[in-house]
């Protein structure tokens, strides 16, 4: 049996198109089971790259909606579905996330009903269900785990949540996408692994220009709702964690900062435990 492991499938932060980094998503296989956080563009695409079996998806977890988390969540429902997947797939995401599939299944109604009918497929809302989340609480459990979550800082993205897997003794958390949260640092205390967003400061200025010059709204969101390199560092130490993994890294693609040594330099100023700059596909046996 292959050794449980996570994939981060997408390691890039925010919205625009790029090719050095796909959109956020991970992807962590128990057992040979399948669990997935968050759905951003390609996310199919880097699944099956890193030769994960679409069969094998149990669960979908989505920490919030802007839509470089879930833009192509009902994408990897579809091709999941068109792939054999008999289900069941439960998936758990904040409001309005039924609201999503549902329009999603709208839009690719032609594609599905003909399917069904040519190809004696099962309906495709048979192989999944959507669970919306409205506070910190349980989530999930079953044989391999068990998954709890927090609401964390995200600006006006609201609600915005970081998960918990406790696997047997080890304990993994998703920060999502937060900005520096006190009740994040109690969330993931002792944690074995903290998967956390990171943002550059210094290339704040730059994603403005090349985007939209001037646009002072932009660029206070983008530092008031994310986490600085430095108080990436913070938190875990707090937090006595024992493995940090760098994700959502902000600036994406960037030829003089989106480097692993800036990256690590800037959060190990405050950290001095094990660090993982994330990078697309990346395999980290747990």
């Amino acid at each position: 049996m292959n050794q449980d492991h996570l994939i981060l499938l997408g390691t890039g932060g925010g919205p625009r198109i790029w090719s050095a980094r796909s959109q956020p998503a991970s992807a962590l296989i128990i057992k040979n089971n399948v669990y997935v956080i968050d759905a951003g563009d390609g996310v199919a695409t880097q699944m099956a790259k890193s030769k994960i079996d679409p069969e094998s998806i149990k669960a979908i977890f989505i920490t919030h909606n802007h839509s470089d988390h879930v833009a192509d969540f009902g994408t990897l429902l579809l091709r999941t579905w068109q792939s054999g997947h008999n289900g069941f797939i439960q998936c758990f995401g904040p409001p309005p996330v039924k609201q999503m599939i549902k329009s999603y299944m709208d839009y690719m109604q032609w594609d599905i009903k003909l399917r069904i009918k040519e190809e004696n497929r099962p309906k495709f809302d048979s192989i999944f269900n959507v669970n919306e989340i409205n506070s910190n609480s349980f989530v999930y459990k079953d044989n391999n785990l068990s998954v709890d979550c927090i609401k964390v800082p995200h600006g006006t993205a609201k609600p915005s949540y970081a998960y918990r897997f406790k696997i047997g003794d080890k304990r993994i958390v998703f920060s999502g996408d937060t900005s520096k949260s006190v009740k994040l640092i109690k969330f993931a205390k002792n944690s074995d692994y903290l998967i956390h967003e990171v943002l550059n400061i210094e290339g704040v200025d730059a994603i403005i220009e090349r985007t939209y010059p001037g646009n002072k709204a932009f660029r206070r969101h983008i530092i008031e709702a994310h986490t600085t390199m430095e108080e990436v560092g913070e938190i875990a130490t707090k937090a006595n964690v024992k493995t940090l993994i760098l994700n959502h890294l902000v600036p994406t693609g960037s030829p003089t900062l989106d480097k692993s040594e800036i990256w690590r330099a800037g959060v190990s100023k405050n950290f001095k435990g094990k660090i993982i700059v994330g990078s697309d596909l990346l395999k980290i046996s747990i």
